[in-house]
């Protein structure tokens, strides 16, 4: 077991830093907004009043936190990780940011004699509930063997997918995945209430077919309801398919159906959904047909 600060309890961090307390490591928690510490105490765990009280005497230090400029704040400036890590700690960064950030930090915090692996997950707040993250992983076999007790506090499927700054790409890949779904399943549910169908019958039976996906399974009963409480917010996804458009282009690789999703995404944002859950791209898509997005709507329409 080891003695863990875990920066950035969220709506994804919280739940995570209280499964690790479950395994019982010992986790100090620290977040800007301190009132987020309460899930964490109430489980065993220790609040901190900054970053370097969370990191003093700690193994392993955990970030999970929403974007690059985020991550950067967090390690390297004065009072930071880097600056207040004892020598040969580990860092996990669990956070979705820019492969060419993860990889420059990781050359960084070796300059700090520290290590750090990327580990961004997928799950959302369901996946880190109930400890069965996808978590892919970038960095040193060694590193990534050491981090593996505290991964699998968190964690199911647990891959290690290649060096630094490789766990970001995969995740860019994973949330272009995931939008296009949530895209199409948002189409497919406009399609199916402009016909009458039952919706509720529709969705089992595309369940348990070649359309079935978690997507579906986790997703779909939200569109049905207009019901989009967040468990992985929209300007968090639009912030994910930046970084999955820039990276195509420096590679020089043509994502057209993920373009088109990322413009949707932040029609989303732009127009007042960000805080939304992701699902609530179906609100932007519904819109395009004049569908209504009131709870208990029908959208069915006549035709000739």
């Amino acid at each position: 077991m080891s003695t863990i600060a875990f920066i950035g309890l969220g709506i994804m961090g919280s739940p995570m830093a209280v499964n690790l307390v479950k395994a019982g490591h010992t986790v100090k928690g620290y977040n800007r907004s301190p009132h987020r510490t309460a899930d964490l105490v109430a489980a065993g765990g220790t609040a901190a009043d900054s970053i370097a009280d969370a990191v003093d005497g700690a193994e392993i230090v955990a970030v999970m936190v929403p974007d690059s400029p985020d991550v950067t704040e967090v390690l390297t400036a004065d009072g930071g990780v880097f600056a207040s890590a004892a020598p040969g700690t580990l860092i996990i960064d669990f956070s979705s940011i820019r492969p060419d950030v993860s990889m420059d930090l990781a050359k960084q915090a070796a300059d700090h004699d520290l290590r750090l692996i990327d580990a961004p997950v997928s799950g959302g707040e369901i996946g880190a509930k109930n400890a069965a993250l996808s978590i892919m992983i970038g960095g040193a076999d060694e590193d990534v063997s050491r981090a593996m007790p505290v991964l699998e506090a968190v964690g199911k499927t647990i891959v290690h997918v290649g060096p630094n700054g490789a766990g970001q790409t995969v995740k860019a890949a994973n949330q272009l995945i995931v939008a296009g779904n949530i895209a199409l399943l948002a189409e497919a549910i406009i399609f199916l209430e402009a016909y009458g169908v039952d919706t509720t019958a529709a969705v089992k039976v595309l369940g348990g077919g070649l359309a079935g996906s978690a997507v579906l399974d986790q997703k779909a009963q939200k569109m049905l309801d207009r019901s989009f409480d967040p468990g992985f917010r929209i300007e968090l996804h639009h912030k994910d398919l930046g970084i999955l458009t820039n990276a195509a282009r420096e590679a020089g690789v043509v994502t057209p159906i993920g373009a088109a999703v990322a413009q949707l995404m932040a029609s989303a944002r732009i127009n007042g959904d960000g805080a939304l859950d992701h699902s609530g791209l179906f609100r932007t898509i519904a819109k395009l047909s004049g569908a209504s997005t009131e709870p208990g709507s029908s959208n069915t329409k006549e035709r000739p």
